[in-house]
């Protein structure tokens, strides 16, 4: 399987060979190799789920706790669907909130440097 996929300007390729010992991961040219056992315990490491998302709400949430790092909106402006809406500090990584649907924004309801947790209201849209 292959497929490629950009994370904050940078590009990966990436192509994921099973073998019959085990699965080989080409990244960008560069090769990992895990065996059998190997790729069995790596699958065997339990996922973390986001909250499910209501894709038509209207109210943009916090998907994890953080800090308001910076506010791109402000209330009356009118956003795209993937327009960055803010950026939300969390882990020491910098994690855009992008709009998911076209509309208004009605209330911004955090400030920068703000503190907030999972599903708090950020931005709510009409």
């Amino acid at each position: 399987m292959k497929f490629n996929f950009d994370n904050q300007g940078k590009n990966y390729e990436v192509d994921i060979l099973d073998q019959e010992t085990g699965i080989k991961i080409t990244v960008n040219g560069k090769e990992f190799v895990y065996d059998e056992k190997e790729a069995i315990e790596v699958a065997a490491v339990p996922q973390t789920k986001l909250p499910r998302r209501d894709l038509n709400s209207k109210e943009v949430r916090a998907v994890l706790a953080g800090t308001i790092a910076e506010l791109n909106v402000a209330p009356g402006d009118i956003v795209k669907a993937g327009q960055k809406l803010l950026t939300l500090s969390a882990m020491k990584m910098e994690n855009e909130i992008l709009s998911e649907i076209e509309g208004k924004i009605k209330e911004v309801s955090v400030v920068k440097d703000q503190k907030v947790k999972e599903g708090d209201v950020l931005v709510t849209l009409v």
